[in-house]
């Protein structure tokens, strides 16, 4: 496992809208949250992890990686799933889109295959390897794109909202994924629920850190936000 996340001074913007502003965190909990309204900047703030985007203003690092100059490192060590599965699934296929993820990981053929049917198998996904990806369910496409990333064997999994698209089965299918995995997860969302037996939760408001606590606590200092706006 990695030594953890440190953002140091980090600003954030897009053209002149800042967007995150005056974040200093270490991230090491086994499970963290973001909440906050739409527009916060809790999805930058998770994209900020692992180099999808960079700072503006600060520095970035994992395991003393910094995501500026060392992006493609991190990226092999920390794993991103977005809120719509169709925008990572990339091949025909749900046993080829789970192989295409360990291209460029020297493997022979063989012990692709076998990595490929013991994640699919893992993960629920044994019966679908020749499915056709578009002819899957919602649920079926999240975890997918979930596998897609975990059979790279990331240190961390960040995920931007794996549920907003799901029904209730589905999401508690994700959920349960999560909560069984041995990587650090750090996930943004806006199901309160999913927060429980997490070790911490940030709360996110205009484009700053405004609560920084076990679930309990910060999910009420969430609500109060939400009251008062």
């Amino acid at each position: 496992m990695g030594g953890g996340f440190v953002l140091d001074g980090v600003e954030h913007r897009y053209g002149d809208r800042v967007v995150l502003r005056d974040v200093d965190l270490v991230l090491a909990e086994q499970r963290i949250g973001f909440v906050g309204a739409n527009g916060s900047g809790k999805s930058t703030l998770a994209r900020l992890l692992n180099g999808l985007v960079v700072p503006s203003r600060g520095r970035v690092t994992y395991d003393g990686l910094d995501t500026a100059r060392e992006g493609g490192a991190v990226r092999r060590r920390v794993g991103f799933v977005f809120t719509d599965p169709d925008a990572q699934i990339v091949m025909p296929t749900v046993a080829e889109d789970v192989a295409f993820s360990l291209r460029r990981s020297g493997s022979g053929k063989a012990e692709v295959a076998a990595r490929v049917g013991a994640a699919l198998d893992r993960f629920g996904l044994g019966g679908h390897a020749d499915h056709p990806c578009h002819l899957l369910s919602g649920g079926q496409k999240q975890l997918l794109a979930l596998t897609s990333v975990l059979v790279t064997e990331p240190d961390v999994l960040v995920c931007d909202e794996p549920t907003t698209l799901l029904d209730l089965r589905n999401t508690r299918r994700v959920a349960d994924l999560l909560a069984s995995l041995p990587q650090q997860v750090v996930l943004v969302t806006h199901d309160l629920d999913l927060l429980t037996g997490f070790d911490r939760v940030l709360v996110v408001d205009e484009g700053r850190v405004v609560a920084d606590d076990a679930p309990g606590p910060a999910v009420a200092a969430y609500r109060r936000l939400v009251d008062a706006s």
